[in-house]
């Protein structure tokens, strides 16, 4: 190594950035550690809730609810039968409890996720110098490992499915905002243009001309908000949530393979169901 190149890798000449990183954190759990354990049970309070309450519903009338509400968005009596037998053979499969606390999971994250980022992508889409700042932030986002990230999340909010709700949307955020973003940019300006023309104001213009147009993209990213939320499921089970992601995590310890096996097939059925009914809803947009 050059002497130059041995200057810089000198421990005396390291940069601290990690013991900033400890202290900074330091300072936020001892003073405000009473902020972020209130956010951590309110929101583990409305999760276990939520799933509780599906719970006590018998797993056949959940399943023909669902059903349902995917018979009644696409008017097809093949997609409502896939997505009961999906659901009865996790039933059969004895993981339905987990199934539910996923479903819960996902869907508070991708609703978080698509009422913090399309905000964010309409002010964007706007505002080309906040575009600009905001995206080595997203790649930033998209890019860190998750691991890198569960540590900070876990020192400030603990074991939970408070923290795995955290990190599932702070994973899957950038994907509605940047489609936000894109869907308000390509806007034909002919259609601005009329608008104008016809006096309408900037309020106007957003809600009956840029977003009309632009809602088949800010579905797709609803779209891809959804598959990003389901991806994290084990990720959030390393960090105590509950859910499809704990038989896997605990396949894998013991090397279960027939366990393994059945929590994954019960998570693909469900990103299809998932995948489906978001884009049926991106069709009926359009």
């Amino acid at each position: 190594m050059d002497p130059v190149s041995e200057w810089i890798a000198d421990r005396d000449n390291k940069i601290p950035v990690g013991n900033w990183g400890r202290q900074f954190f330091d300072f936020l759990t001892a003073n405000f550690e009473w902020f972020f354990d209130s956010i951590a049970d309110g929101l583990t309070a409305v999760l276990d809730g939520v799933a509780d309450l599906l719970l006590l519903l018998p797993p056949v009338l959940v399943v023909a609810l669902i059903a349902a509400f995917a018979w009644w968005l696409k008017k097809s009596w093949k997609l409502a039968l896939g997505v009961a037998l999906g659901l009865l053979f996790i039933i059969n499969q004895d993981l339905w409890k987990e199934t539910i606390e996923t479903l819960v999971l996902v869907v508070a994250a991708a609703t978080c996720s698509m009422a913090i980022g399309v905000p964010i992508g309409i002010y964007a889409a706007h505002n080309e110098r906040v575009y600009k700042v905001m995206l080595p932030i997203l790649d930033l986002m998209q890019t860190l490992p998750t691991f890198v990230y569960l540590i900070p999340i876990l020192i400030l909010f603990g074991l939970g499915v408070a923290p795995g709700l955290i990190v599932t949307v702070i994973f899957a955020m950038p994907a509605p905002i940047r489609l936000t973003y894109l869907g308000i940019t390509s806007v034909p300006k002919p259609m601005i243009e009329a608008g104008q023309s016809f006096g309408a104001t900037r309020s106007q213009l957003l809600w009956k001309v840029e977003l009309p147009a632009a809602l088949p993209t800010i579905m797709a990213g609803l779209t891809q908000c959804i598959m990003l939320s389901l991806s994290m499921v084990v990720i959030a089970a390393l960090i105590g949530a509950n859910g499809l992601g704990k038989p896997v995590v605990r396949a894998l310890n013991t090397v279960n393979i027939p366990l393994g096996l059945e929590a994954g097939l019960a998570i693909v059925i469900l990103a299809i169901i998932l995948d489906r009914v978001a884009r049926i809803g991106q069709g009926k947009a359009k």
